[in-house]
């Protein structure tokens, strides 16, 4: 394996920084509710607008829409509250004997209260609203409070806004950043605290995430943008280089990875991410995001290209194969696959139906990406009568004789006495 282009590796130090600022504000936003909230949006360039954003708000925000845009959002949420619906039918409850007297089984429950939060970014994502917010409500959430930055004239993009609507948003609030995570998690005077927090973001979002986990649930670390594309000698190099600056140009900590193993291949293709970046704009995101972290790497076969993309673990793994069907069930670890060179990461990002909050930073070695089953609780039961209490009562006494558990034992043993009393 070559590193025919190599990125910036991210230092200790700078993840240290990241993360000893997000903790000030988590901290500084428990203590102090909207004041800190207020101070972070104001420091990080927001306006001081009121945090909910009201009906009277939405309405006239709407209206600036076009009838084009509101028709291509409610194609998105179709399509992704009918994936979300379609996952949801393969989630089902049960109930079944295991042995006479004992009955167990499963419920699906939706979680109560939900945090949703969508990037605000460079570029309004219509998509992102009814990503993480769409399938919250197939599950049967009822009550979805979303936060995205006021950085459209001092509100949210009224694009972003109908989005959240249109999926089932309970509650809107035009925060952004770590001080957004913060407020769901720990709730404030304005902001109520929810029980799980859903949707990408930027570093500092992803952090924040991470840091409250435990105090509330999180979806799964979704950080800057990832793709890595996968091609042998006959993939075509335009489409690979559009495909790695797709998603260089969601951010500059973006990382887009190729992986070949053919050398001319790999060479054309840094050629035709050149020439496109020229007419690219010049604050692009992409720009720095390919010079900082694009990579390209050469391996001597397919196999050895499979053995890279597992150990990325990608957030995107786009493969552009002669015979892609046939490598699927060797690919292990990727947030989303991409079969064949026309299975644009893009069309799952804007309205495929697949969700695209997927896992980063390696996270793909054991999680999937935010889906219907994300936000409901499989909760067990059981139901034990008769000899079923005599059979579990005589081992679960024994057990707890060699455990050394007195409590548990006369929790089992006692049953096994009202039962005798029955006899």
């Amino acid at each position: 394996m070559i590193y025919v282009k190599t990125s910036k590796v991210t230092s200790e130090k700078s993840l240290e920084e990241v993360s000893a600022i997000v903790k000030d504000i988590l901290n500084d936003v428990r203590e102090n509710g909207d004041a800190a909230v207020l101070k972070y949006e104001e420091k990080f360039g927001a306006s001081n607008r009121p945090f909910r954003v009201t009906q009277e708000e939405i309405d006239a925000s709407i209206l600036q829409l076009t009838e084009e845009t509101k028709i291509l959002i409610d194609r998105v949420v179709e399509r992704v509250s009918a994936f979300a619906e379609a996952q949801l039918k393969c989630l089902q409850p049960f109930e079944a004997e295991f042995g006479e007297g004992i009955q167990m089984g499963h419920r699906i429950v939706p979680i109560d209260k939900v945090g949703a939060y969508v990037p605000g970014g460079r570029f309004p994502l219509l998509s992102s609203g009814p990503m993480v917010v769409a399938p919250a409500k197939v599950a049967g959430v009822k009550r979805i409070v979303a936060c995205s930055p006021a950085n459209y004239k001092g509100g949210i993009h009224p694009a972003v806004l109908y989005g959240l609507v249109k999926s089932g948003a309970t509650d809107i609030f035009a925060i952004g950043g770590a001080q957004a995570i913060a407020a769901m998690a720990y709730g404030t005077e304005t902001v109520p605290a929810v029980n799980m927090i859903s949707g990408p973001g930027n570093k500092f979002v992803a952090e924040a995430k991470k840091q409250v986990f435990g105090k509330v649930g999180i979806d799964l670390i979704a950080g800057p943008s990832e793709v890595m594309v996968m091609a042998d000698e006959h993939g075509n190099a335009f489409k690979i280089a559009a495909d790695l600056l797709a998603q260089a140009e969601h951010d500059p900590n973006a990382r887009a990875i190729f992986v070949t193993n053919s050398n001319e291949l790999a060479q054309e293709v840094i050629k035709e991410v050149k020439e496109i970046l020229i007419d690219f704009a010049a604050d692009s995101p992409a720009h720095v995001s390919w010079q900082d972290y694009g990579e390209v790497i050469l391996t001597e076969s397919v196999e050895e290209s499979i053995e890279v993309c597992n150990v990325y673990a990608s957030e995107h793994l786009h493969i552009h194969l002669k015979n892609a069907d046939e490598y699927v069930e060797k690919l292990r670890n990727y947030g989303s696959l991409f079969i064949g060179e026309d299975s644009s990461v893009v069309f799952s990002d804007k309205v495929s139906g697949t969700n695209h909050t997927l896992p980063t930073m390696k996270a793909a070695t054991y999680t999937g990406g935010l889906w219907v089953g994300s936000y409901v609780k499989v909760q067990t039961h059981q139901k034990i009568t008769g000899i079923g209490v005599d059979f579990l009562a005589q081992h679960a006494s024994q057990q707890s004789e060699i455990e050394g558990l007195e409590g548990h034992k006369l929790s089992a043993t006692c049953r096994l006495a009202s039962l005798n009393e029955v006899k």
